[in-house]
């Protein structure tokens, strides 16, 4: 029998409620993929936190993808309106470290055992800086994507923090519809709007579904990615 879903978007909702109460702001490290996905929660939850958002996606590729998706994150945070400070810090770019944990795995379908590795690599950088800088929660933006399974990815927050001693900020931010806001915001700051994750393993996949679909389903389909 499978276990019952967690809908993590009330989870949150009962965590901000408990902040709200204590009339506490705390400090969050927010992993980010790219500006699109950060720009619906960076203003959700600016509102309660005061938010390091950490750029570290070692699977991007190549690097001059890597480098237009950091500078346009940066861009939307110097110009998206928040109550509280935002900042940012971009870890190490590791290729090497990614292509380590997906060998064996390049011919997995997206969402299996290859980006649950990608997941937690880049949730652990998380979760290690979080503990370093004494910050309250870590999280990340990847629960807003479509193609994201929030359940897996709150699982894997979970292990890490036990394993690092700072609590998860469990979330699903595709959840009332956080991922059609991204979009909007998206257009509203004119942000760079990718249609693959960012690893050379979904480019591929998006080129093959763009040659398998015709052009409006493919292009339907591109726009689900982060």
């Amino acid at each position: 029998m499978s276990e019952a879903k967690v809908n993590y978007q009330r989870v949150l909702e009962a965590t901000l409620a408990e902040l709200a109460r204590e009339e506490r702001t705390a400090g969050l490290l927010l992993h980010a993929c790219c500006a699109p996905c950060s720009s619906y929660v960076l203003e959700y939850l600016s509102k309660y936190f005061y938010i390091t958002v950490l750029y570290y996606n070692p699977n991007i590729s190549p690097e001059e993808e890597y480098r237009k998706r950091a500078a346009e994150l940066k861009r939307l945070i110097e110009e998206l309106p928040a109550e509280h400070e935002i900042r940012l810090t971009e870890g190490r770019y590791e290729p090497e470290r990614f292509y380590e944990l997906a060998r064996g795995l390049e011919r997995e379908q997206e969402g299996g055992e290859r980006c649950l590795r990608c997941y937690r690599l880049r949730l652990a950088e998380a979760a290690e800086q979080a503990r370093a800088g004494g910050f309250d929660y870590f999280t990340t933006t990847l629960s807003i994507s479509p193609l994201k399974d929030a359940q897996k990815l709150n699982a894997i927050g979970r292990e890490l923090s036990e394993q690092y001693g700072v609590p998860y900020l469990y979330s699903d931010f595709k959840k009332k519809d956080g991922y059609k806001r991204s979009i909007e915001l998206s257009q509203e700051y004119r942000l760079y709007r990718q249609d693959f994750c960012g690893c050379v393993y979904s480019q591929a996949a998006r080129e093959e579904a763009g040659k398998t679909k015709p052009e409006g389903d493919a292009q339907k389909a591109a726009k689900l990615e982060c």
